[in-house]
């Protein structure tokens, strides 16, 4: 300290001090600042997933709007296949994301009963029990069902005389090879596919008279002829702008598809009321709903924000 007497003077001292001593202050601030968060907003801090299609990402749009309302910080990881989801919240990676209980029956329990698969509420309480191993939780299943169905250009079908999947199924077996069917890559493979499908009802098609591409291209693909059949999602509003109608399955082949927020156990008990958050969801997103709101995306091209918002408020579910 002398040698700063001698190079500042006792003035000098007195300011060198000061400054340090404000230094001092601002590293301790700095220092409780990085503690405090982990009492503040952090603790409610939730990551959604979803799949790679327009429904999935209303869905998730629509839950991260209402869990921010009430208090939530939500993160969006959304646009990806089935599989990556559901990998995705079973190591940690995701907290919660949309999923189908035909689709956690079928590919990821690896089950077939049928008597179960096509109704509603006995697939869905197997999912939820099983998965309640797991350490997941089903919460309140979504009123609409988006099952698979096969599509074809109304004028088209009429002409052929198809109405329904056995329609098809002769069809096909009397004209081998007439018809082009579009498919994406999963709906090939799934165990509730095409393959399984073809099977179920009886016939066979050529593997070059089959197109696969992504889930948005197929309908545009049926629209512009470059497939007569095309696999198809039951709540698309596409089906009808586009003029399309969708196969009857008259041998109940398709599982039962409602969507439910399936979500990590631990994180559920910790917030038990993410539930009743997002139970007004659930009781009225019926299909009529959905087609319009999928419709408002896909055709339209509006904003998903935009569209989840505008329902949210129209249904009283936000100011």
């Amino acid at each position: 300290m002398s040698h700063c007497r001698e190079l500042f003077g006792i003035n000098g001292v007195k300011i060198l001090l000061r400054v340090k001593s404000l230094l001092c202050g601002l590293i301790v601030s700095s220092l409780c600042l990085m503690v405090i968060p982990t009492h503040g907003v952090s603790e409610k801090r939730i990551i959604i997933g979803g799949k790679n299609f327009a429904e999935q990402y209303i869905l998730s749009e629509m839950a991260k709007i209402l869990l921010e309302d009430n208090g939530f910080s939500v993160i969006l990881r959304t646009g990806v296949g089935s599989t990556v989801a559901r990998q995705s919240l079973e190591n940690d990676q995701i907290d919660m994301y949309y999923e189908y209980t035909g689709t956690a029956y079928t590919v990821y329990h690896k089950q077939k009963e049928r008597k179960i698969m096509t109704h509603k509420e006995k697939c869905y309480e197997w999912v939820k029990n099983a998965d309640r191993k797991k350490g997941i939780s089903w919460l309140d299943k979504v009123a609409f069902n988006n099952t698979y169905t096969l599509m074809m250009r109304k004028n088209h079908a009429e002409k052929l005389g198809i109405v329904s999947i056995s329609d098809l199924s002769r069809y096909m077996n009397d004209h081998q090879g007439k018809l082009v069917i579009g498919v994406n890559a999963e709906f090939w493979e799934r165990p509730d596919g095409f393959k399984p499908l073809m099977k179920f009802y009886g016939f066979r098609i050529p593997y070059d008279k089959v197109k696969k591409m992504d889930s948005g291209l197929v309908y545009m693909a049926l629209k512009q002829k470059q497939v007569d059949v095309s696999m198809g999602f039951a709540t698309d509003g596409r089906i009808s702008a586009f003029g399309f109608i969708t196969l009857e399955d008259d041998k109940s082949y398709f599982p039962m598809y409602n969507p439910a927020p399936v979500i990590r156990r631990n994180l559920l008990n910790r917030w038990p009321e993410i539930q009743d958050i997002l139970k007004p969801v659930a009781e009225n997103l019926t299909n009529q709903e959905i087609r319009k709101l999928n419709a408002a995306v896909d055709i339209e091209h509006k904003r998903i924000h935009d569209v989840s918002r505008d329902w949210l408020k129209e249904k009283g579910m936000i100011k």
